[in-house]
């Protein structure tokens, strides 16, 4: 094989792509209804908070601790909080699937986009999606897209619908008949989960779109917070005093989630990483990056980061050794992004 060298212009578009999530409130036994939702709103607060961050050793003296707890700790906040007349979250949001998965989006050497896409043809025939679709679309029965807004629930359903040509098909979920920490299916759901990771394949592997339209409700009791998306505030000015210390996502005033932070959780899939310290699935990320814990799970001196393991497998003809570490490559190129190697060192 002639040398390949990896190519300085390198991009790929990712092939899932969620649209960001509305929060409405209703009630559990109206959840086959269309009407009876209302969108849920973001508010603010005032509050006056106590003195509770850890304290400077030179500061332990009593009477400085009672002179800092004499200043309240005022605060500005947003919160959402279904309305005391209804007892259930909806959160709702589509997700197109597209296809090409593999294919560069922009690619500066014809040797290595060649060399790629005889990798990704010999992965389709070979393997196929069907682990990587599977995987999705455990995350989307389960409600991992829900994040903290699923911690407490008495009850989740998850619906699912997909235009498929003239017809509609529909799915639904028992949430908490799965699992977090796996992708075991259970029994009951076999069924609706294998249509529903066929119709994922098929948009990955296909030259149409699948179009899902995905909708979860979570039983949590009257008058009870929910957990929208919170902004990122880069700029407070100088001081910032008298401005909100926690400010949520909202669309036209209803609560929602980004779009990001819905694709995260579909793509918390690779548990294929080896670690004393594993925590179950973690979002497929070039280098395994959990921010939450402030760790990398796949070094490159492993040879078990994205960059590692796609060098060898293009430029040097070396298939990674599991079935595991083919496919995190194959779903960190769905996941998308820009892998070009810089000319600077």
């Amino acid at each position: 094989m002639a040398d390949i060298k990896t190519a300085s212009v390198l991009a790929f578009e990712r092939k899932l792509d969620p649209s960001d999530a509305l929060f409405f409130s209703g009630f559990w036994s109206d959840r086959r209804e269309t009407i009876n939702w209302k969108p849920l709103t973001v508010r603010e607060k005032a509050i006056r908070g106590t003195i509770s961050n850890r304290m400077k050793t030179k500061d332990t003296d009593p009477a400085k601790l009672d002179a800092a707890i004499e200043n309240p700790n005022l605060q500005r906040v947003d919160v959402a909080t279904l309305p005391n007349d209804a007892d259930t979250l909806k959160v709702n949001f589509t997700l197109r699937i597209i296809g090409g998965a593999g294919e560069p989006s922009s690619c500066n050497d014809a040797a290595y986009r060649n060399r790629l896409s005889q990798i990704v043809k010999s992965y389709a025939a070979e393997t196929g999606f069907a682990e990587l679709s599977m995987r999705y679309a455990v995350n989307i029965a389960n409600g991992r897209f829900l994040w903290r807004n699923r911690l407490g629930a008495e009850s989740i359903e998850v619906i699912v619908r997909h235009k498929d040509g003239d017809n509609y098909r529909e799915w639904l979920f028992d949430a908490f008949s799965f699992t977090l920490q796996s992708f075991t299916i259970p029994e009951q759901s076999k069924s609706n989960l294998s249509a529903l990771s066929h119709a994922i394949e098929a948009g990955l592997s296909g030259d149409k779109y699948t179009l899902l339209d995905v909708t979860a409700f979570v039983r949590i009791g009257k008058g009870q917070e929910v957990y929208p998306s919170q902004e990122l505030i880069l700029d407070r000015g100088s001081s910032g005093k008298g401005q909100k210390s926690k400010t949520l996502y909202s669309i036209a005033d209803q609560a929602a989630m980004h779009s990001q932070k819905i694709g995260n959780a579909i793509r918390t899939i690779d548990d294929w990483y080896q670690d004393e310290d594993a925590i179950g699935p973690i979002a497929v990320e070039p280098y395994g990056s959990v921010t939450s814990m402030g760790k990398a799970f796949r070094q490159p001196k492993q040879k078990k980061d994205f960059y590692t393991l796609l060098d060898s497998w293009v430029t040097r003809d070396k298939a990674p050794e599991s079935d595991g570490d083919r496919h995190f490559v194959m779903a960190t190129l769905v996941r998308g992004g820009v892998f070009g190697e810089s000319g600077k060192e």
